[in-house]
């Protein structure tokens, strides 16, 4: 018994089939925190004469990049703000208290990606929410692509590094560190394992 397929048919099917190779077609990443392939850090002037940097030893997050379509990456980070380090126990004491990042009362920041504008050499600007300190405010990461293959364990994994600049007034962390002190600027080295084929 021969089955005839109208041409009706197929060309009801054909927006389903290429919807399915459109959702197909993105890679998805888990940021390689559990083999410390992953950073972020932040600096703040100190004084006016120098840097003081920083890093939060806990976050977690993942990613999706389609080569074709980059304007469809997105990234979801979450911190763990008691995680934070400066390499100095009293200061970190200090950054974990009510007058700065309050980690009693806000454990967690975040950041979902809302927007990605393609730039050169893989790299671009993407845009997105960034809570802090129990406050959401609009910011944007300067993306460079670091590069991506093959691993040594059968795995693939893609690098991107970024960097935002955020007043902390604007998350309400209000307290007086100088007026050299008013900015801080998040650095992140992200390195994910491809978790879909």
């Amino acid at each position: 018994m021969k089955i005839k397929i109208k041409p009706l048919s197929i060309g009801l099917l054909a927006p389903a089939l290429l919807a399915v190779s459109i959702t197909v077609s993105a890679e998805e990443y888990t940021i390689d925190t559990e083999g410390m392939h992953a950073s972020i850090q932040f600096r703040v002037a100190h004084l006016g004469y120098s840097w003081l940097y920083g890093r939060f030893n806990k976050f977690s997050g993942k990613f999706s990049y389609d080569e074709s379509k980059p304007e469809k990456t997105t990234l979801e980070i979450t911190i763990d703000t008691a995680s934070v380090d400066s390499n100095h126990a009293e200061r970190d004491k200090h950054l974990r208290g009510n007058d700065l990042l309050n980690v009693k009362k806000f454990p967690k920041a975040n950041f979902v990606s809302t927007r990605y504008i393609p730039g050169k050499n893989g790299g671009g600007t993407l845009k997105g929410n960034f809570t802090l300190h129990g406050v959401t405010h609009p910011i944007e990461i300067a993306v460079t692509a670091i590069g991506a293959g093959a691993d040594p364990w059968g795995g693939y994994r893609r690098g991107f590094e970024g960097s935002a600049k955020f007043a902390m007034a604007d998350y309400g962390i209000l307290k007086d560190l100088g007026p050299s002190s008013k900015n801080v600027e998040l650095i992140l080295s992200i390195e994910g394992v491809r978790v879909n084929k």
